[in-house]
């Protein structure tokens, strides 16, 4: 069973910068597409960015795209998001996601999910 666990999120003024990480627990996601949902207060869970397996292949939600850099290191079963120039609606529980396929991501499915990281900009 492939285990996710998210850090990184926190508390940022209007401007600041955060970098989420997602760890698992197993190699096996070496070989899995994986990506970043949020869900923000009354609002439905959407997509944020996602990445290959190979890491040669990212996506990135509108509201996410120039602002949001998605990253793995396959060598640490690691992968990141760099989150620059954060504005209140970027509040969101943060979660990190895995999947065989990078498109199902993008549509918001996933084979593993992490539990969540809360990440709150104050204006």
């Amino acid at each position: 069973q492939v285990q996710l666990v998210e850090s990184g999120g926190g508390l940022v003024q209007a401007g600041g910068s955060l970098r989420l990480s997602c760890a698992s627990n197993r190699d096996s996601v070496t070989y899995y597409a994986m990506g970043w949902f949020r869900q923000a207060p009354g609002k439905e869970r959407e997509f944020v960015a996602g990445i290959s397996w190979s890491g040669d292949a990212t996506n990135y939600a509108e509201p996410a795209r120039g602002r949001f850099t998605i990253s793995r290191d396959s060598s640490t079963n690691t992968m990141y998001l760099q989150m620059n120039n954060l504005n209140p609606e970027d509040t969101a529980i943060y979660y990190c996601a895995a999947d065989r396929v990078l498109d199902q991501l993008r549509h918001g499915l996933s084979n593993y999910l992490g539990r969540g990281t809360q990440v709150t900009v104050s204006s």
